[in-house]
């Protein structure tokens, strides 16, 4: 399961899930700050177009981006950046709910107390508001890495054969026959899965203390 083409499928999971999970967490945090004191018919369609990638089954989003990005002005197709892309789409949902979720939970007078001594509407985000956030984010760079590490509809639809992640191994193998060996590389993705949220937890932990 740690030799050959295995080993290489699990470090395109782990270079996948992070990626799509930091790309993830900028935007669904970008998207949750810019709304957050919108008017409420501006939230709720915002939130309809966020969520709705978990709203169709993920092959579809695979296929989708197949037609869309395989030919020019941009074309991704037979690349990992179509790989990337379609986790992110996959994973981005959970990281604009959790922040907003936050949000609505954050005291603004903390806001209005910074503002109210002069900080700039940047620093007010840099020192109160992201700080504020750290343990939602950490929670979503968690999920989404796990999310993003089990991941098999969209990705057999746009993988390219030099980008194969080890759900699409697990596969490959199971349809061949090889289960032994199928059920060892999967025991592999649960516990590499398992250490990764375990480092990120202890990020996020040492964020929520401070």
């Amino acid at each position: 399961a740690l030799s050959g083409d295995n080993l290489a499928s699990l470090s395109v999971s782990l270079q996948t899930a992070f990626l799509a999970g930091a790309i993830a967490l900028v935007l669904g945090t970008w998207a949750a700050l810019a709304v957050v004191e919108s008017p409420m018919w501006l939230r709720r369609i915002t939130d309809a177009v966020f969520h709705l990638p978990i709203a169709v089954p993920s092959v579809a989003i695979g296929l989708v981006l197949l037609i869309a990005f395989n030919s020019r002005p941009l074309l991704l197709g037979g690349t990992r950046w179509i790989v990337i892309l379609a986790h992110t789409v996959l994973v981005l949902a959970f990281a604009f709910s959790a922040v907003s979720a936050a949000l609505d939970r954050i005291d603004p007078s903390y806001r209005q107390a910074a503002e109210s001594l002069g900080a700039s509407p940047v620093r007010v985000l840099l020192r109160v508001t992201l700080p504020l956030l750290m343990p939602a984010l950490g929670a979503s760079a968690g999920l989404a890495v796990a999310l993003s590490m089990g991941e098999l509809g969209a990705t057999v639809m746009v993988y390219p054969a030099t980008w194969k992640t080890l759900p699409v191994t697990i596969f490959g193998l199971t349809d061949r026959g090889q289960a032994f060996q199928a059920a060892a590389c999967t025991t592999i993705l649960l516990l590499v899965t398992l250490l990764a949220l375990v480092v990120l937890g202890r990020i996020r932990g040492r964020a929520a203390v401070r």
